[in-house]
């Protein structure tokens, strides 16, 4: 994989694959992106599709710090590597980190796309019936992960994911554990935990895409109809776009909004 130097020393591992216009697969917190492969296949196809490991993960540097601030900072330095003008395909805590950097600079992203996420504060879903509304589930969640990070993210995929095999539950713990360490997603989630990116997302406008569905984030999140409501009331301009199912199950479909998206 090439590697990025940052200005602190830390070296960032990346790759890219196809040709066309750009479309950048954020890392989130603890996802390892071999889990991400199918939508990465099928982006491929017709497009120049970039990822990289976060500081801390994978084949990057092993060290911090991971607040959001210095996070941004190395998203805007591959995507200004890559040549910028690019799509974020923004997962869980990288939306935040998208959107922050999708205001400042306008030519290295065009619009984010996040599947089941959102720039908002914890508190903004208090209404809504999802353990991630929950203060006492976060808290403990953090608690268990400092503990035993492997039965975390164990409980995490289990609840997110109930479609999945207990083998393949098994593997991806392994696959994450391996990838990024308990000390760099505990600092990772904290970071996100505490976030409020709201003003930044609605400054974004209608260049912030959400996708949304009743398969996203099992019990975790909102289901459908309700995230889109709640969502709406605080991003009003964003464009909540409904999909079938998640970009794992049905890479195609996220897919096809990105390409919606360009042909107009």
């Amino acid at each position: 994989m090439p590697q990025l130097k940052r200005e602190d020393g830390v070296e960032l591992r990346w790759d890219e694959r196809g040709e066309g216009p750009l479309v950048l697969l954020a890392p989130y917190w603890s996802g390892h992106p071999g889990a991400h492969e199918p939508i990465l296949e099928e982006l491929a196809r017709d497009h120049r599709v970039l990822r990289y490991d976060a500081r801390g993960t994978g084949e990057s540097t092993r060290r911090g710090p991971h607040d959001m601030e210095t996070a941004a900072g190395d998203l805007a330095a591959v995507l200004e590597m890559a040549g910028g003008g690019a799509v974020v395909l923004a997962l869980a805590d990288s939306c935040p980190r998208a959107v922050r950097v999708a205001v400042k600079r306008p030519e290295l992203i065009r619009t984010v796309v996040a599947p089941g996420s959102a720039p908002v504060s914890l508190d903004a879903l208090q209404e809504a019936d999802a353990l991630v509304a929950s203060p006492t589930v976060i808290d403990a969640f953090i608690e268990m992960m400092k503990t035993d990070y492997r039965g975390a993210l164990r409980t995490l995929l289990t609840q997110t994911n109930p479609q999945m095999e207990e083998s393949e539950v098994r593997k991806r713990v392994v696959e994450q554990a391996e990838y990024c360490p308990a000390e760099t997603a505990v600092a990772r989630a904290e970071a996100w935990f505490t976030d409020d990116s709201l003003e930044a997302g609605r400054a974004l406008g209608d260049r912030l895409v959400i996708l949304y569905s009743d398969n996203m984030g099992g019990d975790w999140l909102p289901r459908g109809d309700e995230m889109a409501e709640t969502l709406g009331k605080h991003l009003p301009d964003a464009r909540l776009v409904p999909i079938a199912d998640g970009i794992v199950s049905r890479p195609d479909l996220a897919a096809g909004v990105i390409r919606d998206l360009e042909s107009r």
